[in-house]
């Protein structure tokens, strides 16, 4: 498994939309993260900074990479995207974090 790191940012006061979103997230892009290898994702919420981190385990990056093709993800981009800083094509604006310790 590989583990990714990622950082988002809500913009303010959208964190109980964010939630209320998320629970349940779509069905169908439930079984797409599944499908292409995604498990244990988990995102939580740094309220000092509306900043969102993302942690998932993928089987592959290509795999992992993949979802963005997919028409379910970029449903979910725009649907998210009024709540969350996003680029041009709605996907959330995400910077990927260096891992400097993990411990099994």
């Amino acid at each position: 498994m590989i583990r990714k790191a990622f950082k988002m940012k809500l913009h303010p006061g959208a964190l109980e939309e964010y939630t209320n979103r998320h629970n349940p997230i779509w069905e169908t892009l439930e079984i797409t993260l599944k499908e292409q290898g995604a498990h244990d994702y988990s995102i939580f919420y740094d309220e000092d900074t509306n900043t969102l981190f993302g942690y998932v385990n993928i089987e592959c990056e290509e795999r992992w990479k993949n979802i963005a093709n997919t028409t379910v993800c970029r449903d979910w981009w725009e649907y998210m995207a009024d709540i969350m800083e996003t680029n041009e094509d709605n996907s959330p604006i995400a910077q990927e974090l260096t891992e400097v310790f993990y411990l099994k």
